[in-house]
C-alpha cells in the first residue's frame, strides 16, 4: 500500500479502479528549413489546424452553455479568443517568415516559450494560464501532425481518473457520469480542473506531483477529496477504514435529505442560522439538498478571473440572479470582489512584494470605483429578483467602510436614473478578517447592518502566518487565544449595536469548533453545503449553557494545545450525547 497526499479540491470519498490517462505521446516536432516560395502553403497548413481547432472549441462551447453557468461557458469562450487572436497569429506569421522554418516547429517553439513564461510567474492566476496555452497548442499540433486525440467519451465503466494534467476542454467533454473521482499530478485549488470538478460534483485530489508514474492502470485507488489523501492499493484494513468514512459520508448526504427542513437549535431554545458558501451558481442547488438556510457568502470573483475584460454589468445580474432564483426567498449575501492577492487579474496586474498583504479586495474596489459600482448596480438589480445582502471583504477601518458606502450610494442613484427597481433597504455588511477590524468592531458596527468573520485570513493575519507555506502553516491554529479573543471581541461587538455576527470561514464548519463558536454567541455559521448535517446535527444535540462554559474555559486557556485538550475532553464526556 502506499499513501499519497495532494490539495483537496472537491470533497467526496471514493473507492474504485484507476484509469490512468495519458495522452499519446508528441512524436519529436519536426523542424527543417524552408523556401521563401513555401511560406505560403505552410502558413495555409496552419489556418487550417486553426480552423479545426475552432469548430471543435465552438462544439465544446456550445456545449458548457448548455450545461453550465456563463462564468464556466467563459473558460471555453477564452479558448476561442485565443484561437481568434490576430496578435498570436501575426507572432507566428513572422516567426515563419524571419526564420524560414515549418510552421509546426514554429508554432511548438512560441507555445512553449509562453508556457515557460506563464509557469514560473508568482502570479497563481497567470500560471494557470498556461494550461489554456497548452490546450490550444496541442489541439492545433495534433492537426498539423495528423495526431488522433484519445478521447474520454467512450468510457464503458467506472473509473478513478488519474491524469499528469487535464485540459478544461477533456473535462468539459468527458464521460462525466463514468468518472468518480480524479487524481492529477498538476493543479491548484484555484485551476480550473478544481473549479470545474466542484461543479460537476466529481471528487478530486490534485497537485499529486507523481501520481500518474506511481499508480498502474487498474489499481485499486481510495481518494478522499476532502483530505487529499490517496491509497494506491489499500490494504484490507485501511479499506474497511474507507469504506466506513463511505458509509458515513453517504449517511450524512441521507441524513441532510431527511433533516434539511429541521431547525438549528439546541435542546435549550438557542436557534442559529446554518448557511452555504458558494463560487458557482450550479452550487445553489446543492446547499438547498442540504438544508442550507440561505447563502451566507457568495464568492463573485470568479466572474472577474476569466481572460479578458471583467464581467460586464448584464452578465454579473443574471448569474446573481440565477442563485436567487433557486433560493426563493431565502438571503443571498453577496461578497464584493476580493481579487488581488492570490486570486490576481492580469487586467489589473499589480506588481505587489506582498500581494496578499497589498492591492486587493476593497483597496482594489475603491481604487477602481466604476469597476465596482458596475458590480454594486448587478447586485442592486438582482435584489429586485430575491433577498440580497451586500459584504465587502478585508475592511481594516471605518474610512474604507464609508467609502464603499458612499459608492454605493451612488450606484443607487444611477439605478434610480434608469428607473431600475431594487431594494432600498438592501442590508449591507462587512467581513472581519484583518485585527485592526476585530480590535475596532465597536466601531465598525455603527456603519454595518451585520458582521461576518472570515477565520481563514483573520488568522493568517493573526499569526503572521502564510496558510500555503508549509513550513510554517502548522502555526495556523484556529483555537489559539488571540484568534478566540479576536472572535469574541467583534461577536459581543456586534451584539452590543444589536447586529449579528456570523461566520464564513473554514472554522463554521469545523463540527469541533461548533460547540466553542456557540457559547461565543456566534449567530450564523456558513460553511461548504456538505458540512451542515452535521453541524446541524451537533448544535440539535447539546445545550447552550454547555456550550458557554466551554467557551469560556477556552478563553482562559494560554495555548492553542490547552484549548484543543479541552475541547476533546468535552467531546469525550458528551459523545453519547453528540
Amino acid at each position: 500500500m502506499k499513501k499519497l497526499n495532494g490539495i483537496p479540491t472537491s470533497s467526496g470519498i471514493v473507492i474504485g479502479k484507476a484509469l490512468i490517462y495519458v495522452e499519446e505521446e508528441f512524436p519529436e516536432i519536426p523542424r527543417h528549413s524552408i523556401r521563401k516560395d513555401e511560406v505560403a502553403s505552410e502558413w495555409s497548413r496552419l489556418l487550417k489546424a486553426f480552423d479545426e481547432a475552432t469548430k471543435e472549441t465552438k462544439v465544446l462551447y456550445e456545449r458548457a452553455q448548455r450545461e453550465m453557468a456563463q462564468e464556466h461557458a467563459a473558460i471555453v469562450e477564452a479558448h476561442l479568443l485565443m484561437l481568434e487572436d490576430p496578435d498570436f497569429q501575426d507572432q507566428l506569421k513572422n516567426r515563419l517568415e524571419s526564420r524560414l522554418e515549418n510552421i509546426d516547429w514554429i508554432l511548438w517553439e512560441l507555445s512553449r516559450e509562453l508556457i515557460q513564461k506563464l509557469s514560473i510567474s508568482t502570479d497563481a492566476y497567470l500560471r494557470e494560464r498556461a494550461a489554456d496555452i497548452s490546450d490550444i497548442s496541442r489541439r492545433l499540433l495534433r492537426s498539423l501532425l495528423n495526431i488522433k486525440k484519445p478521447v474520454l467519451t467512450e468510457l464503458s465503466e467506472d473509473v478513478i481518473l488519474v491524469v499528469h494534467d487535464l485540459m478544461p476542454s477533456e473535462l468539459l467533454s468527458m464521460r462525466r457520469e463514468r468518472v468518480k473521482a480524479i487524481v492529477m499530478d498538476m493543479g491548484s485549488r484555484t485551476s480550473h480542473t478544481a473549479i470545474l470538478s466542484q461543479a460537476f460534483g466529481i471528487p478530486a485530489v490534485l497537485g499529486l506531483s507523481s501520481a500518474s508514474r506511481e499508480i498502474k492502470d487498474g489499481d485499486i485507488l481510495a481518494v478522499d477529496g476532502s483530505s487529499g489523501e490517496v491509497l494506491v492499493k489499500p490494504t484490507g484494513k485501511d479499506l474497511a477504514r474507507y469504506k466506513k468514512a463511505l458509509e458515513k459520508f453517504q449517511k450524512a448526504a441521507e441524513d441532510s435529505l431527511s433533516g434539511r427542513d429541521l431547525p438549528a437549535e439546541t435542546l435549550d431554545g438557542r436557534r442559529v442560522a446554518l448557511k452555504a458558501n458558494i463560487e458557482i451558481p450550479e452550487e445553489a442547488e446543492l446547499a438547498l439538498r442540504y438544508g442550507a438556510e440561505g447563502i451566507g457568502l457568495y464568492r463573485s470573483e470568479f466572474l472577474f478571473l476569466a481572460p479578458g475584460q471583467p464581467a460586464e454589468e448584464e452578465i454579473q445580474y443574471l448569474a446573481y440572479g440565477q442563485v436567487l432564483r433557486v433560493m426563493g426567498g431565502l438571503p443571498v449575501t453577496i461578497r464584493t470582489i476580493d481579487v488581488g492577492g492570490d486570486k490576481a487579474n492580469p487586467e489589473f496586474q499589480h506588481n505587489d512584494k506582498n500581494p496578499l498583504l497589498g492591492w486587493r479586495a476593497i483597496r482594489f474596489c475603491l481604487a477602481l470605483p466604476q469597476l465596482f459600482k458596475t458590480q454594486l448596480r448587478a447586485i442592486l438589480r438582482a435584489s429586485a429578483i430575491g433577498k440580497v445582502r451586500i459584504m465587502f471583504p478585508m475592511i481594516s477601518g471605518i474610512e474604507e467602510v464609508e467609502q464603499a458606502r458612499e459608492l454605493l450610494e451612488e450606484a443607487k442613484a444611477e439605478c434610480r436614473k434608469r428607473k431600475v427597481p431594487f431594494d432600498e433597504n438592501i442590508e449591507v455588511g462587512i467581513m472581519i478578517e484583518i485585527p485592526s477590524a476585530a480590535m475596532t468592531a465597536d466601531i465598525l458596527a455603527k456603519k454595518s447592518d451585520f458582521f461576518s468573520i472570515g477565520t481563514n485570513d483573520l488568522i493568517q493575519y493573526s499569526m503572521a502566518v502564510d496558510r500555503g507555506n508549509e513550513k510554517v502553516n502548522y502555526l495556523a491554529k484556529p483555537t489559539h487565544p488571540a484568534v478566540l479573543r479576536f472572535l469574541k471581541m467583534t461577536i459581543d461587538a456586534a451584539h452590543k449595536q444589536g447586529i449579528k455576527a456570523a461566520m464564513c470561514g473554514e472554522l463554521a464548519g469545523d463540527i469541533n469548533a461548533t460547540a466553542i463558536l456557540l457559547g461565543l454567541g456566534l449567530d450564523e455559521f456558513s460553511m461548504t453545503a456538505s458540512h451542515i448535517p452535521q453541524v446541524k446535527s451537533l448544535i440539535r444535540k447539546v445545550t447552550l449553557e454547555s456550550c458557554k462554559v466551554l467557551a469560556e474555559k477556552a478563553l482562559s486557556c494560554e495555548s492553542w494545545r490547552d484549548v484543543e485538550a479541552l475541547v476533546k475532553k468535552w467531546t469525550a464526556k458528551h459523545a453519547q450525547k453528540i
